[in-house]
């Protein structure tokens, strides 16, 4: 749309200007800004009101029902090996 019979408009100009930008590894990793992920975006948005309270690496409560787990496997065995 930019062209018209008679040659290149205003608009071609400006184009033509990103036409000769040469993007290569040297020009982008001379950026100096770079975008947070998604995920550190919405964490800062929820936390922007008040910051969660701190936690634990590791809980110091086990996991729900993991003490079930071996009682049950060998209760199983048991089972098969009398049949």
């Amino acid at each position: 749309m930019g062209r018209g019979a008679s040659g290149p408009t205003g608009s071609d100009a400006h184009g033509r200007a990103w036409d000769e930008t040469v993007l290569d590894d040297d020009f982008v990793r001379a950026a100096e800004t770079a975008e947070p992920s998604a995920r550190a975006r919405m964490l800062a948005a929820r936390w922007r009101g008040s910051a969660p309270e701190p936690q634990p690496w590791r809980s110091d409560e086990p996991p729900a029902g993991w003490f079930w787990s071996r009682a049950r496997a060998r209760r199983r065995r048991r089972w098969w090996r009398r049949s």
